[in-house]
């Protein structure tokens, strides 16, 4: 979990004709929110965002959608803004759809939930913002 090569790996490199998908839990219309305005450098980047939030109908021009079950796609990367408690059902929803990359965002952290994830398969990063690591990456 969160090694260099992990996360360079998840982020890849998006390109027009083939953007990488990032599904969105409690991504919040409201810019000041860090799950905004992050989101927002991620889709200016190049990445396809899927907003997950049953309580908004559309956010940063997309349409939102009330779980990962709902989703059009199968996303290449889940990023989580949701307290800790949230994660074990994330990490369920990710399992029974075959997901294969769950990041959880800075200052959330539930350790029994990633060793369940990982140990199902999923490649996570904890605890680490999505916007600075993409930004560390790309500025070498």
């Amino acid at each position: 979990m969160n090694e260099t090569e992990l996360i360079r790996s998840m982020l890849g490199s998006p390109t027009k004709e083939h953007p990488l998908t990032i599904a969105v839990i409690g991504l919040s219309e409201v810019p000041s929110k860090p799950s905004h305005y992050v989101s927002e450098y991620m889709q200016q980047h190049g990445y396809k965002i899927y907003p997950v939030n049953p309580s908004i109908p559309e956010v940063l021009g997309e349409k939102s959608y009330s779980s990962l079950s709902d989703l059009p796609i199968k996303p290449d990367i889940v990023n989580v803004f949701r307290l800790p408690k949230f994660i074990p059902a994330i990490v369920d929803e990710m399992l029974q759809l075959g997901l294969p990359s769950l990041w959880v965002q800075l200052g959330i952290v539930n350790q029994e939930a990633a060793t369940r994830a990982e140990a199902g398969g999923i490649r996570v990063v904890m605890d680490r913002c999505i916007m600075v690591e993409h930004r560390h990456l790309t500025s070498r």
